[in-house]
């Protein structure tokens, strides 16, 4: 399903790349029919910001919400499983999936990071991913109501991606994750404690990501190819 590609394109961190792509990217997304208007408008909103806003502007919104907050982290696990030994061996199980499915991870991100989940959902049979994303929805949807808190349209992006999944997401698993939050500023502050000693810059000098300008490139090619009929049997209303 090419949504779920655009999908991905549109957690990455902001670039010049993305922001010349965010419209195309968002259109790919309503290409298949299947959001809410809430959704699709969130997400038209937040394309917006990335091509006609500033870019540094945006980097600073992107940092500030997923870099700076555990409870808005893009990878998935470390919302159930925090720091434990036990996210370890769910991201050793959730690797194991991908290469049963011929999938081999290119990068440097860990097998929970949202974006490369989505990618590899792109990848297979519609209502297996559908049914793939259902155990980890109640996770999108903690972060999805987080956002739409700090008035982010970040939170149309995970609107969208509820809306895929085939089952609903528990309301009482949503709550749990919930009742753990703590206010923004404090969860910044304890990331800064951490962080004191780390180094100043790291990854590539220009702030480039390799792995976001791979999937600008696949989104690219499936805009450029013809629409698919796909769909899951799931009626999200």
């Amino acid at each position: 399903m090419k949504s779920y590609r655009a999908l991905a394109a549109l957690l990455h961190y902001p670039t010049a790349d993305l922001a010349e792509a965010a419209g195309e990217v968002a259109a790919l997304v309503k290409e298949e029919g299947r959001l809410s208007r809430n959704a699709t408008a969130a997400i038209d909103r937040l394309a917006a910001q990335l091509t006609l806003g500033d870019l540094l502007t945006a980097q600073e919104t992107y940092v500030g919400l997923f870099d700076r907050s555990r409870s808005l982290s893009l990878h998935l696990f470390e919302h159930i499983h925090g720091e434990s030994r036990d996210r370890g061996q769910a991201m050793v199980n959730l690797a194991a999936h991908y290469e049963t499915h011929g999938y081999s991870i290119d990068s440097n991100e860990l097998p929970d990071y949202l974006p490369l989940f989505l990618e590899f959902l792109s990848l297979i049979e519609p209502n297996e991913a559908a049914d793939l994303l259902s155990e980890v929805v109640h996770i999108v949807a903690a972060v999805r109501i987080r956002l739409e808190r700090r008035g982010s349209d970040y939170a149309g992006v995970f609107q969208a991606i509820e809306e895929t999944a085939a089952r609903r997401p528990d309301s009482a698993a949503v709550e749990s994750l919930l009742e753990q939050d703590k206010p923004p500023e404090a969860e910044a502050a304890e990331l800064d404690k951490e962080w004191e000693e780390a180094p100043a810059f790291s990854g590539a000098p220009d702030g480039g990501c390799a792995a976001a300008r791979d999937t600008l490139n696949r989104v690219a090619e499936l805009a450029a190819a013809p629409a698919r009929t796909d769909r899951t049997e799931h009626d999200h209303g």
